[in-house]
């Protein structure tokens, strides 16, 4: 993309030219899921990522400089949500903390798709057999170790890495059968 029309392209984005900001998406989309795809393996999580990226761009178009290429100032996007989304905790938990502190007013669409998510996983969860249930709450939701599970469950400790292994891929395939 050349300079002029690319400065022509955030020019008409700011001016609020949807179709503009449309062409803008289309040009960056394969760019920015390529990157997001190498550092996040899973694809649904890497789609809402990309997401994310393309609603910060929108968002940060009114304080975009163009001192740096379009595209540049994008990788750098890219980069923040991907290191924001690192930094997250491994473990989901179930209890809201996060409710009882008032989120930004950017933080609103994303609360919103955690909620989402929170609730499927809850759901996913319940179907699960009642030995796969306390496996993955425990470990998974509360952070318990292996061994310590091990210890009261009286089980040796790979029989337990097994059965939360097995657990954890009955979760994924409830999960993926409920987004078919």
């Amino acid at each position: 993309m050349e300079a002029v029309s690319e400065r022509e392209l955030v020019e008409r984005c700011r001016s609020g030219d949807e179709t503009a900001f449309q062409d803008l998406v289309d040009r960056h989309k394969g760019l920015v899921f390529a990157l997001i795809a190498r550092t996040v393996q899973d694809r649904s999580r890497a789609e809402d990522l990309a997401q994310e990226v393309f609603l910060r761009v929108h968002r940060g178009l009114p304080y975009f400089r163009g001192e740096a290429r379009l595209s540049t100032w994008i990788y750098r996007i890219v980069a923040n949500v991907c290191v924001h989304d690192a930094a997250r905790p491994a473990a989901l938990s179930l209890d809201d903390e996060r409710a009882a502190k008032r989120p930004p007013p950017s933080a609103t669409d994303r609360q919103y798709g955690d909620f989402e998510l929170r609730d499927r996983l809850e759901k996913a969860i319940a179907r699960l057999p009642a030995n796969y249930r306390f496996l993955i709450a425990a470990h998974y939701l509360e952070g318990v170790r292996y061994e310590d599970l091990a210890e009261a469950l009286d089980l040796p400790l790979g029989t337990v890495k097994t059965q939360l292994y097995r657990a954890k891929q009955q979760l994924r395939r409830l999960l993926e059968t409920d987004l078919r």
